[in-house]
Order: C-alpha cells, then structure tokens, then sequence
C-alpha cells in the first residue's frame, strides 16, 4: 500500500517540495529502478532535453548506478524467494543513496523552472523529471516490488511514470554507451534505426528486427529454454570441483567459458562454418563423439538449446561410465567437453542470424525492408568475448563483413537500471507516458503481431493468451504529444 512507503532522506511535513529555478541549460533527468529477476538495481541518468539529433545523440551524465544481487550460490541457481526477499531489503537503500547523487539545485535567475527537495542534511536537490521502471517480463513479484517503489516516488514527487520494456531497454543500450561517450572510437557506434538485436540471457534468446523505437519483428526465438540457462546446466556438469568450491555466484556460463577459453589465443584458430553444407558435416573428434548443431539441416528461424545441455550430460555420463568408470574424466576430454558445447551454441546462435539476415536482405530487394547495418547484442550472455569472436567470424565468412556488431561494455550487458534510464529517455521524448494503475507483466513480447502479453486483470500468475503483443500492447500507455495534437484538432474544428 502506498501509504506504507517511507523516505527517510527527507521529512515532508517539514521540508516541502516546491519550485525553484535552475542555472544552465535544461537537461532531462530520470531516477530509474531494475528489479525484474535476482539483481537490484537503481541509476540516476541526466541528458539533454534537445539533443542535436534525434534518438538520443546528445550528452548524457551516470550520476549514479549501483546494484545488489541476491546470494544464490548455495542455491546453484535462482531462488525466486531468496531474491524477492533480496529486493525488499536493498531497492530503498539503494535508492536512498541515490538521492545524494542527484544533481545539486541552484535558486537563481533563469527561464527554465524545476522542483527541488532538501535532503535530511539540508542538501537541495534536483528532483527527476520522471521515475522509469522495468514492467516487464520477468517475475511478477519481484517486478511488483520496483514498480510499487517507483509509483510512491512518482505520487511523492508528483512527477510521471514510465514503465518499460525489460529487453527494448536492453536492445538500447548500444545507444546509451554513445550518449556517455560520444566522442570515444571504442563506443562510436550508435545503432540506428532499422537494424537486429539479438537479446541473449538466462531468461532469454531472442532475435529481434528493430525498426524504430516501439516497431519490433521478432524473428527467431528459443523453442524451449534461454541459451544462458543451458550453457548454466552444462557449466554445473562440467566444471571441476575445484573450480566449482570457489565461486561465488551462480554465472555458471561465465566460469564455464572462461575456463574453456582462458584467453583470446585460445580460441584464436576457430574456423566458421563457410557455408550452409559446412554446418550440415557431422564428424565426430578424437574421442569419438560429437554435438549436433540444432537444426543444422533445416533453415529454420528458430532457437534450441535444451537439446545440447541433454546431449552433453549423456554423452559426459555415457564416457565417465565406460572410459572412467572408478575416476574423473581427464583433463583434456572435459575441456574438450566445455570448449565443444560453447562452440556449438554459438554456432547455433551465428548460423540463425544469418539465416535472418539472408531474409532482410531479400526483402531489401523487394523493397520491403531498409538495409540492415548493425547487429546488436545485449543482455548476459553478450558479455561472452568467445561469443563476440565467433559472431563477428561468422558474419565476415558468409558475405555479411559490412554489418557492425554492437556490444555493450561487460558491466552493462547484465541486468541494470542504466540502460532501464535510457530507455525511458528515449520514450520520453517521443510522448510516452505510463498510468499510476500499471501493473507488473510477467510475459510481454516486443513483437506487436505475437499474442503472448499478459494483460492486467484478476488473475494472478496465469497467462492470457488473449492479450495483445509489442511494446504498446499492455494497458497504461498515453502519448502527452499525441493528446496535444489532438486537442488542438479539436480546437481548430
């Protein structure tokens, strides 16, 4: 209830919000909150309100951007109550402690008015245009608790909400990292509009044609579980104890990859497939078994990964039980096991999107399509330098070297409110707004013509199919520039 919510920086009843003018130009400003899975996060992102061009080319400032993550390392994955219980406890320390990173007000003579708040030791401070948060998809408790927050702070502060989309912020974040720098030849591609997004996570493997903001083709999704949550269960398998005794979190797909590939040099002589008959050879390796490619054979738009994680675990169980029956399976041949199921879903991965682009490009002839120029990779499995490298070989092997790849920086590509922040900047600006009376949504696809989007209703964790897909395609939405066109239709009749 809102009436429950506390902020403990600052006593209402006594220092009141109120107006006041600010020095400088005007720049947008936005606290935002990410809670959608095991990982709490609060930013406080700050940009131009006119940027020189549009789509977010002007200069941004990260005041502020830290996260909890809930321990679920005794757990060997997520406990979904251990990190409901984990936002509940950090989501108010962390934005408390924001707060002090909001810019500093100034009361003196200028055009531009905004509202300021005085901390509890007397700092004034900026108060944010608007609070964004994740909607969705994820889990619905644990979006609820950052939605709750940021609805009490939006009431509070009496300033608008935006509620977004989980992966669209995550498709975006290319666009973030050239507003922070600009200027930076490691960060100078910005992503425009229409161009592939391929969003790959624990939770997700999706393929994603990006057309403009709220526009979104899905064109290849997972049939069965996300690439992260395979390469997790094959880490789980394989890993030595050693190794296992020692780590602190539960991204087995990381410590699985880097103890794969060490290195760049140690995967320095990898040779992609050169053309769809090459990824069709099935030939076994020196100890006799091999991983089949998911749909090698057919030219499917489609993900599969289940199918990997269980062919490994019966092939590892099949060699421990006949080679090794009384002792661990040698060094090289459980290596040779990582290396293997990492290349073969990257592989999976690579030959997908270029089935995808092989599509767009004959639409382009058609002119049906806009040339594709870049291909964006986000979310936690992005981070991979392994997956960077195959990708990057695959696409200047089979005729597509021209296409950029974008990836974030590491500590972006995981779950985090600054691309949530962004994301909302770039809604922002385009008129959109969100209800007071928004509700988490646990399935919520980017595509406007899937019909898998929960729908806000009565009835709890159960899916309705019957709700509508895309960015817009959830309750809550109004367009404050749309509205104002329309009044002044109204007006002019």
């Amino acid at each position: 209830m809102l009436k429950s919510l506390r902020f403990p920086t600052w006593n209402l009843t006594s220092e009141h919000l109120y107006y006041h003018l600010s020095l400088g130009r005007r720049r947008l400003l936005t606290l935002a909150i990410e809670s959608s899975c095991d990982d709490t996060s609060v930013a406080v992102l700050e940009k131009n309100d006119h940027p020189s061009q549009p789509g977010g080319n002007g200069v941004a400032s990260l005041h502020f951007h830290e996260h909890i993550t809930a321990d679920n390392s005794d757990k060997k994955g997520i406990d979904p109550i251990r990190a409901l219980d984990s936002h509940a406890r950090s989501l108010a320390l962390l934005v408390n402690k924001s707060l002090h990173a909001l810019p500093t007000a100034s009361i003196a003579s200028t055009k531009h008015i905004v509202r300021s708040i005085s901390l509890k030791n007397g700092t004034l401070k900026r108060v944010p245009d608007f609070i964004t948060v994740t909607r969705g998809p994820g889990m619905r408790s644990n979006l609820s608790t950052g939605l709750n927050t940021a609805k009490g702070l939006a009431v509070a502060w009496q300033i608008p909400l935006l509620a977004v989309h989980h992966m669209q912020a995550h498709a975006l974040t290319p666009r973030l990292v050239h507003a922070l720098s600009p200027q930076s030849t490691s960060s100078s591609i910005q992503p425009q509009f229409p161009f592939l997004s391929l969003l790959i996570s624990g939770g997700h493997t999706v393929l994603i044609h990006s057309k403009g903001l709220i526009e979104h083709k899905t064109l290849a999704t997972s049939q069965d579980i996300a690439i992260g949550e395979a390469l997790d269960k094959i880490g789980r398998l394989l890993l030595p104890n050693t190794i296992q005794a020692e780590i602190k979190d539960i991204a087995y797909a990381k410590h699985l990859s880097t103890y794969a590939f060490p290195t760049p040099t140690s995967y320095a002589d990898y040779q992609p497939p050169s053309t769809r008959g090459a990824e069709c050879i099935r030939t076994s390796n020196e100890y006799g078994w091999h991983i089949p490619t998911p749909y090698a054979d057919t030219r499917h738009l489609r993900f599969s990964f289940s199918g990997i994680a269980s062919e490994v675990h019966r092939l590892f169980h099949l060699r421990t039980n006949t080679s090794h029956p009384e002792q661990p399976l040698a060094t090289a041949e459980l290596l040779a096991f990582a290396r293997s199921a990492l290349t073969v879903a990257f592989n999976h991965l690579a030959s997908r999107t270029i089935l995808a682009l092989e599509k767009l490009r004959k639409e382009e002839h058609l002119q049906r399509s806009a040339p594709i120029r870049t291909l964006v990779v986000s979310g936690g499995v992005a981070a991979n330098s392994y997956l960077r490298h195959v990708l990057r070989r695959f696409l200047d092997v089979r005729g597509y070297g021209h296409v950029e790849l974008c990836f974030p920086p590491v500590e972006l590509c995981t779950d985090n409110a600054a691309m949530i922040a962004w994301c909302g900047m770039e809604m922002w600006e385009e008129g959109w707004r969100s209800e007071l009376s928004v509700r988490a949504v646990r399935r919520w696809s980017m595509d406007s013509e899937e019909v898998d989007a929960d729908r806000d209703g009565d009835k709890g964790e159960e899916r309705e199919t019957e709700g509508k897909g895309g960015i817009l395609g959830v309750e809550g939405w109004y367009n404050v520039k749309q509205d104002r066109i329309e009044r002044m239709d109204v007006g002019s009749n």
